[in-house]
């Protein structure tokens, strides 16, 4: 019989190098790289890089060092998905607008592999979006204010989120508040949502003004002490004036008077303000009849 025996090899590496080693062999590599840190035989290569992910590699398998536990396809090169990522660039969109979006592979190597957009599972977590397509154009609804939306895709085992903001560049295209001449803007600040003594000829509140000219005079359309006020009086020097107020600093205001309501003309009195409240003397009121009107406007 023959007897038995014990082979012992032995891998003298230096510290750098990562040599494994236990109570009965070390593994000795035939030759190593300049540098201490690769070794090789007929059978094997040891590369035990200082540095993080360094790499033992056989016919078999392949080891990565600091991912304990993991044995790694070398068909692959080590490279595995950990999660994905997508990208919307830039990540706002006008209303009514679209936004392509981007997706990658998130490797454990750090490195980004882009994905086909069509490849993903699209939908809308929040937000006004109409939609996803197949191919991940993201569309925006109208909105009132700029408006934060989230989108979710999904690949194969991976999901992720991406958020946008739709920006709010048309005033008057909101819902049942679109095109009816106020901004949709103000007519959610008092009314809420899809309301509809929001419209501009309603005077909700009573006060005798309807929501359009509230919308001009910068009042609030819900509160029925919320109101503008005309007089006329004698001027001091002669002549009439007219005092209005709330003045208003986003507004402009206009004084019109006529003496037979036909013809109108601008009145290019002395103006003086005292806090919101403010007085025209028209030079040409000091004849029996004269009539008035003014015109306000929000710059």
């Amino acid at each position: 019989m023959e007897p038995a025996r014990l082979c012992f090899a032995t891998l003298m590496l230096p510290a750098a190098g990562f040599a494994g080693t236990s109570a009965n062999y070390s593994l000795v590599p035939d030759a190593v790289d300049s540098g201490g840190l690769r070794g090789t035989s007929a059978s094997y290569s040891l590369n035990a890089s200082a540095m993080a992910g360094g790499a033992g590699a056989s016919a078999g398998y392949t080891t990565r060092t600091g991912f304990a536990g993991q044995l790694e396809d070398p068909v692959s090169g080590g490279v595995v998905p950990i999660a994905i990522r997508i990208t919307a660039l830039p990540a706002a969109l006008n209303e009514a607008g679209s936004r392509q979006l981007a997706a990658f592979i998130l490797n454990n190597d750090g490195r980004l592999t882009p994905l086909a957009a069509d490849s993903m599972s699209w939908s809308v977590q929040s937000g006004p979006l109409t939609g996803i397509s197949p191919g991940g154009i993201a569309a925006a609804a109208g909105v009132y204010q700029d408006s934060a939306a989230v989108v979710r895709g999904t690949w194969q085992s991976f999901a992720a989120t991406v958020n946008l903001t739709v920006i709010n560049t048309l005033p008057d295209n909101f819902s049942t508040y679109a095109g009816d001449g106020l901004p949709d803007d103000w007519q959610v600040q008092y009314f809420g949502l899809n309301n509809a003594k929001a419209a501009p000829m309603l005077d909700p509140d009573g006060d005798g003004w309807d929501n359009l000219f509230e919308y001009h005079a910068c009042l609030n359309p819900a509160d029925r002490f919320s109101t503008f006020s005309l007089h006329i009086s004698e001027a001091p020097g002669g002549g009439r004036q007219v005092t209005f107020s709330p003045r208003m600093p986003d507004c402009i205001y206009s004084l019109q008077g006529s003496n037979d309501l036909r013809l109108w003309t601008p009145v290019a009195g002395a103006t003086s303000d005292a806090g919101s409240v403010r007085t025209i003397v028209d030079p040409a009121g000091a004849g029996r009849r004269r009539f008035y009107f003014i015109e306000v406007r929000r710059q």
